[in-house]
């Protein structure tokens, strides 16, 4: 009788391996303690419904049981172990399903073309300097003059608000340098961190370049896109840091990483908001920054990258494009790891065999009294 209830806990286990293929060769249970209810509660139960159910029938004392012995049985006395056994089974069942095995699901693979993007952002002093729009780019009247941060941000936050298969990572520096997001394809994480940059976050008295670079590097080495580059966005010579830009370069290039350079302004002499007058309007300086061109063009080259100088809005996101359109596109594979829930295998089956138990009951095993 026990080991009929554990022969159909095993069939109702084999019927669900078998309609659900291969998934409970690699199924984890999540609450693998309810296992052992599966291994003990059938004996209880068996023996509940069974030996102790026969215990507890009213019994009629008679002279003599020997007719009752030799005369024959009918099928109903030989089948009243059965819902014991069934009972056992089911609660076998349930207690696997509570254990609750999952399996992963194989990652669907979707292809796609892309490549993935470090996007590096001066916050150095020098970029509170006005940036003119451009030609193209529609003005109204404003006491406010976007700064070359101001400028930037919004460039940054167009060029990923295009973006669709690219991971696109940020780093700002100034002295130093900081990962602000590692290559993501969360583009609305991205917006609201870059949204967020402001001058005086970090230490903006320097300007470390080379720091910038290695810090992004470190970041894509172990992309495994085919394409990968950093787009480095400066307005100032390389004054600070612990990496020298020339030993950045070299990672980027043991690494594959194409450095794409966009210097901002050209070194004339520019205006930087300082204050505001008696009457609350800005007040503005004249204020000089010096660059770097050929650094940011030996940095470029020798990555395989390529240099561009933007001294406006409109040239700023020329630059921008035309450092994407030059990007080899390559393979990317997103992946997305889904769990499925194996524990309706078992719970069902055990659902079928307690309605069986209680139709045998009710139409076949009835006992009276």
């Amino acid at each position: 009788m026990l080991a009929g209830a554990y022969a159909l806990a095993v069939a109702g286990v084999l019927v669900a391996a078998i309609a659900n293929g291969a998934a409970w060769t690699s199924a984890k249970w999540q609450n693998p303690w309810w296992l052992l209810g599966a291994l003990f509660a059938p004996p209880v139960v068996v023996w509940a419904m069974g030996v102790r159910a026969e215990q507890r029938v009213p019994a009629l004392k008679m002279s003599t049981i020997a007719p009752l012995i030799v005369g024959p049985r009918g099928l109903r006395a030989r089948l009243r172990w059965i819902p014991g056994v069934l009972r056992g089974a089911a609660l076998a069942l349930s207690f696997a399903a509570l254990a609750r095995p999952e399996n992963l699901v194989k990652p669907q693979e979707a292809s796609e073309r892309g490549i993935d993007i470090v996007i590096v952002l001066d916050l150095s002093g020098s970029m509170r300097a006005v940036m003119e729009q451009g030609a193209s780019t529609p003005t109204t009247p404003s006491t406010h003059r976007p700064t070359r941060l101001d400028t930037a941000k919004e460039v940054i936050l167009d060029f990923v608000a295009r973006r669709k298969t690219d991971r696109i990572g940020v780093v700002v520096f100034g002295r130093s340098a900081y990962v602000l997001s590692p290559p993501t394809l969360d583009y609305q994480l991205l917006a609201t961190l870059v949204g967020k940059m402001e001058l005086d976050l970090i230490d903006g008295n320097g300007t470390a370049i080379g720091d910038a670079v290695g810090t992004a590097v470190a970041r894509l080495r172990k992309s495994d896109a085919r394409s990968k580059a950093i787009i480095l966005l400066t307005d100032g010579d390389s004054n600070a840091g612990s990496v020298s830009p020339d030993y950045a370069t070299h990672l980027a290039e043991a690494q594959g990483v194409r450095v794409y350079t966009v210097q901002i302004g050209n070194g004339d002499e520019v205006d930087v908001q300082e204050g505001v007058d008696i009457f609350g309007q800005p007040r503005f300086v004249r204020a000089h920054f010096p660059v770097n061109p050929e650094l940011l063009k030996t940095i470029a080259s020798k990555s395989g990258g390529e240099a561009f100088v933007a001294t406006d809005r409109a040239a700023l996101e020329s630059s921008m494009h035309a450092i994407l359109n030059r990007l080899e596109r390559s393979k990317l594979q997103a992946q997305a790891a889904t769990f499925e829930e194996l524990f309706p295998w078992l719970l069902s089956p055990a659902v079928l065999l307690v309605l069986l138990e209680a139709l045998l009951r009710v139409l076949v095993l009835r006992r009276f009294p």
